[in-house]
């Protein structure tokens, strides 16, 4: 180590590039799987909110909420403690000013889905909603009056909950009854036992329906079903492993061509009688160090791009998750010092010294 940290001291320019290039790579990283994090998040959201265990969704709609139809009385059909109704429908609001594309989520008051509402209250009447505050960056506000390009219904906004965005697109909550005006318009009242899902709260989730007509989906599986979710979360995910392998090659490359430029020298303390272990285990080590102070900077300089970020970029940092990839960073940037060990052990003193 003491080797290993001398030699930094005095080529600091050479391993000053080295360091940058792993802060880089490591700040990139770490970005992107901020960004993963991000969109997932923008994904699931309101789902996560509900700390269900299980839907249940029909069997022809292939685990899409977009593509059930059911019918309320199919909940004696189902075997849980802790069931909830639920009524979804894509649309686009106005305000008069600004438009945003939402979901609207038809929910039951006296039932487990009902939001927490950290501004206003909670709707008492008809055409009242309680929207996402994600809302407020886009312009929209308490007390405003909402118009549907899918329906000729009004919505008030009378309240505001946190952390309720559904496939990217900010939830808005209502009674099944608004719900029912808003999809259905003038054959409401003939289609008012018509829902999408039964969201299940129960822990065990074995049994729960012999309804052939009906399919039992766990939440994870019903998240990862969403559309684009998987792909988008898998394509991340690949250019984060691609960064390691990267990373491992550019550390590879820049030592073996400073072990190269040092053979010389390594001949000499072989000669003197030092070992091609303590040679190797000092490269190592020197690794080891570079990586460290390269992904440290790079972890505070992701912490910093963050805290600058606008609110409409969709990053959010896991901590945990980012130390782990720090982790691996420093792994197989360490690794990268093989070709350089290898070398070492191969010096002949008298070839490198020129005997």
């Amino acid at each position: 180590m003491f080797l290993a940290w001398q030699e930094i001291k005095k080529n600091k320019l050479r391993f000053t590039l080295i360091t940058g290039i792993l802060m880089l790579v490591s700040y990139l990283v770490f970005f992107l799987s901020g960004l993963a994090t991000g969109l997932a998040s923008l994904n699931r959201e309101a789902v996560d909110k509900w700390e269900a265990s299980a839907i249940i969704l029909t069997e022809e709609s292939d685990k899409s909420l977009y593509q059930s139809f059911m019918s309320i009385d199919q909940l004696k059909d189902i075997h849980a403690e802790k069931a909830a109704v639920l009524g979804q429908l894509n649309a686009i609001i106005s305000n008069g000013t600004n438009k945003k594309n939402i979901s609207l989520f038809g929910i039951n008051k006296e039932e487990f889905l009902m939001p927490n509402v950290i501004e206003g209250r909670t709707f008492e009447q008809a055409n009242e909603v309680i929207a996402d505050d994600s809302l407020k960056d886009n312009g929209f506000n308490l007390g405003d009056t909402l118009t549907l390009s899918s329906s000729d219904q009004q919505l008030t906004i009378v309240g505001f909950t946190d952390q309720a965005r559904f496939n990217a697109a900010p939830v808005l909550y209502t009674d099944l009854s608004t719900f029912h005006q808003v999809k259905f318009g003038e054959t409401a009242e003939q289609n008012k036992d018509q829902i999408n899902a039964i969201v299940i709260g129960d822990k065990s989730i074995s049994n729960l329906t012999e309804n052939t007509e009906l399919d039992s989906i766990e939440i994870e599986t019903f998240i990862e079903s969403l559309p684009g979710y998987t792909e988008q979360k898998l394509t991340l995910n690949f250019m984060i492993y691609f960064l390691f392998a990267i990373s491992s090659i550019i550390v590879a490359i820049f030592l073996y061509v400073l072990t190269v430029q040092k053979i010389s020298m390594f001949g000499v303390m072989k000669a003197q009688g030092i070992s091609s272990s303590y040679l190797s285990w000092s490269v190592v080590a020197q690794t080891f160090i570079l990586a460290l102070i390269g992904t440290g900077l790079g972890f505070v300089l992701t912490l910093i791009s963050g805290a600058f970020l606008p609110a409409a970029v969709p990053v959010s940092f896991d901590l945990a998750l980012m130390g782990f990839y720090g982790f691996i960073l420093m792994v197989v940037a360490t690794l990268g010092a093989v070709f350089s060990v290898l070398t070492i052990v191969r010096i002949d003193p008298l070839k490198a010294i020129g005997g």
